[in-house]
């Protein structure tokens, strides 16, 4: 008899609208992105220097708390 154990869930932290975060590669010298919203495992995170109606779209995954 085989005991199957289910791989434990990764657990990615909330990332809330207006928090600030990293991406896993970051330079240091590139300031923090401030997240807009997530939806569906991404994030829409943007730089505080960029224009209002700039955005990336980012795997939440590759995020970081900053």
């Amino acid at each position: 008899m085989s005991t199957h154990r289910p791989k434990p869930a990764k657990v990615v932290p909330l990332l809330r609208p207006g928090s600030f975060v990293r991406l896993d590669n970051q330079p240091s010298d590139l300031p923090p992105f401030q997240v807009l919203h997530c939806r569906g495992g991404r994030c829409w995170v943007r730089q505080q220097s960029w224009g209002a109606h700039v955005q990336w779209e980012v795997e939440h995954v590759r995020l970081k708390v900053a």
